[in-house]
């Protein structure tokens, strides 16, 4: 297929629960992709094919599947809900065209959608919605999608209503066409009839579907006035409308069902095709130079424009390494010796394939607007863009969080040390949000990701899937200091064993600097006291010490250094000798400037039923939380709350046992702030005694 017009590459993403990967499954089994259905409860589905995503009912990674529907072809990214995965979330929607937000019909807007609404505004992506689950208890269509106005402050465009509340739900009506589409309890999609609306909706279908073609027309003021001299636009005009404000943002056309019991799906489906844009329809991606920058060029999807593609996601499986790529423009041949142009290496492309969720077909050949896997890749990573050698260009690349919560592993057996090496290798490849690093002293080697469930599972991949079998310390918080004061200081280095000598000396200022400015230099010498070409040498001094502090060697935050005078000798001064003095200046000032302990806090947001917010507040008090608010929802109370990190560990144990299973929380870092005297003291100890122990 070349005609871009025909593709729709689109995402599926909601809060955990809602029912992103049974719609999923329900979109395959409608295109006829597959013939039986799994479900995610019995750990049977499709896109959910890790051990770890079977067991849990969760999904980890995105999966990609392709689908036919109407003579169109689907790409489909089913995503995470969980917040620790929100980078497959992030890089998802960075590749799409457009998306599918899963509300559930009872818990309606959750906090973990509210994130991931976010990311889609700031990828600019198009939306459905579709409020999932209305055959549950307390499914309520309207409420859910006053919500959407309210915490999302987003325009939900109803396009059905439900027929029936609950158990009672049986389909839907479509306002547009005024028809009713109900289902028979075999469960089965293809199982409705199209019969006249139910008498006691008419009057509700008609206020909507006023509603409906007034926001549509406000797209097409040619419409608009003869629509208000009541001239009724015929539908084709309205889906135009429909179309042209989705892509622009103006309001979201809004569908229900349940995908568990099959109802509504084909609706969604139309509407992909009618509403959701193909790929040349969406802005440009921007082209920016090495450093990142615009350049105020753009990648145009075509198939006439040199290649351009961009790599975002990694994935290591029993056939090799396999490198998920979005192609923007320009066609790609099995052979084809393309760019990266982040490392400024050519690599040829042996093997490509299109991905079934973990299965495969073979492609010779592939344009704009596909999504697809290339095999043995070998110094790609997430965000790298691949070009043409002849046109090289970098797409605008992916920011990623920086991991919170760490932990020490160490193999059982030596055995193990090696396969450990080469596992955790792939995994930092596949995932950029989880970190390696190992510790000098001790030897350790430290796992770091973005939540306790995030590493939970990284464990168990490596348990499983590589077959390394690990002791796991506790976890670790990452801590940071700082100086609270300006010191200034004087420092001279110098070295005399016959021979050429080593001198260096240097007057300078430390202060606190500005927030989130990590480490700035700055030279006032005047005169000739320092020469400027040992400037370099001196920061990098100073600098190469900001990862160990002076109070228990965490890395340093936000200090500037001005050197204001100092003294070199004509024979014995060197850049190695000012570097020396710069590290002896760090050593002797820095416990001077008062250094502080600084903690991760975390932004955590509480669902908990009405009758037990008290009992949250209190907990969240004790565990040294500001709290930031409550919202009241339909079912129960959010409370917002800024907590420490380290006060986190094991917190969904205690919620669920306060509120008997029904709370819920999510988490993610906020901003470092600095440290109780006694917590500083507890943990600097801590500290202390491990160096010691080494």
């Amino acid at each position: 297929m070349t005609d871009l017009s025909l593709y729709r590459n689109i995402g599926i993403f909601a809060h955990v629960d809602a029912g992103k990967t049974t719609t999923t499954e329900r979109i395959l089994k409608l295109t006829g992709r597959i013939h039986k259905l799994g479900e995610v409860h019995e750990g049977e589905s499709t896109t959910d094919f890790m051990d770890q995503e079977a067991e849990r009912g969760i999904t980890i990674q995105s999966a990609a599947v392709s689908c036919f529907w109407k003579d169109h072809r689907f790409n489909v990214i089913d995503t995470p809900g969980h917040v620790d995965f929100t980078v497959e979330v992030y890089r998802s929607l960075k590749v799409l065209d457009g998306g599918i937000g899963v509300f559930c019909g009872s818990g309606g807007v959750e906090p973990q959608s509210e994130t991931n609404w976010r990311y889609a505004n700031d990828s600019k992506v198009s939306r459905l919605i579709f409020v999932n689950k209305l055959d549950r208890i307390g499914a309520d269509f309207i409420r859910v999608t006053d919500q959407v106005k309210k915490v999302l402050g987003a325009k939900p465009l109803i396009m059905t209503l439900p027929i029936g509340r609950e158990d009672t739900f049986s389909g839907v009506v479509d306002l547009l066409t005024r028809q009713a589409y109900v289902w028979d309890d075999t469960g089965k999609p293809e199982n409705y009839s199209v019969q006249e609306i139910p008498a006691e909706m008419v009057d509700d279908v008609e206020a909507y579907r006023e509603q409906l073609i007034e926001s549509a027309v406000e797209m097409d003021d040619d419409l608009m006035m003869a629509y208000m001299e009541g001239e009724e636009p015929a539908i084709d005009d309205i889906k135009r409308c429909i179309r042209k404000g989705t892509l622009e943002l103006a309001f979201f056309p809004t569908y229900c069902g349940s995908a568990f019991k099959n109802k509504g799906m084909q609706l969604l489906l139309d509407a992909v095709v009618d509403y959701l844009p193909a790929p040349q329809e969406v802005n440009p991606q921007p082209l920016t130079d090495e450093e990142g920058n615009p350049t105020g060029k753009h990648a145009i999807v075509s198939a006439d424009e040199p290649f351009r593609a961009l790599a975002f996601k990694i994935m290591d499986d029993r056939f090799g390494a396999l490198t998920f790529v979005r192609i923007y423009s320009g066609n790609l041949n099995k052979g084809d010796t393309i760019l990266n142009s982040f490392t400024g290496k050519t690599e040829r492309v042996g093997r490509m394939v299109e991905m079934q969720a973990d299965e495969r077909n073979e492609l010779s050949f592939a344009t704009a607007g596909d999504i697809i896997a290339i095999v043995g890749m070998k110094n790609v990573q997430t965000g790298h863009t691949l070009c043409d050698p002849k046109h090289p260009c970098t797409l605008e690349a992916m920011v990623f969080p920086e991991p919170v919560i760490s932990i020490s592993v160490e193999p059982k057996d030596k055995g193990s040390t090696e396969k450990m090496g080469v596992a955790i290798g792939k995994m930092v490849a596949e995932d950029p949000t989880f970190r390696v690093e190992t510790d000098i002293d001790s030897g350790e080697t430290i796992l770091k990701g973005m939540g306790e469930l995030h590493l939970d599972i990284k464990v168990d991949i490596l348990k499983r899937t590589y077959g390394v079998e690990l002791v796991v310390g506790q976890p670790q918080v990452a801590y940071r200091e700082t100086i609270t004061r300006e010191v200034t200081d004087s420092y001279t280095h110098k070295k005399q064993s016959g021979g050429s000598g080593q001198y260096g000396k240097i007057d300078y200022t430390i202060k606190p600097g500005e927030p989130n400015s990590g480490f700035t230099f700055h030279s006032s010498v005047v005169g000739g006291n320092v020469p400027k070409e040992y400037f370099p040498a001196i920061e990098k001094g100073f600098a190469s010490l900001m990862g160990t502090g002076p109070l228990a060697g965490f890395p340093v935050l936000d200090v500037h250094f001005e050197l204001t005078d100092g003294g070199y000798h004509a024979v014995d001064s060197s850049a190695i000798a000012f570097e020396i003095a710069a590290k002896g200046a760090f050593r002797q000032s820095m416990p001077k400037a008062s250094p502080q302990l600084l903690e991760p806090v975390m932004k955590v947001d509480v669902f908990t039923p009405e009758d037990h917010v008290g009992d949250v507040i209190g907990d969240l008090n004790r565990r040294r939380g500001m709290i930031a608010g409550q919202e009241p929802g339909s079912t129960g109370i959010r409370i917002k709350a800024d907590v420490p990190l380290a006060e986190m560990f094991g917190y969904i144990s205690t919620l669920r046992t306060m509120t008997s299973g029904r709370g819920q929380f999510s988490m993610s870092f906020s901003h470092y702030a600095p440290c109780p005297a006694n917590v500083a003291e507890a943990v600097i100890a801590k500290e202390k005694e491990k160096a010691a122990q080494k």
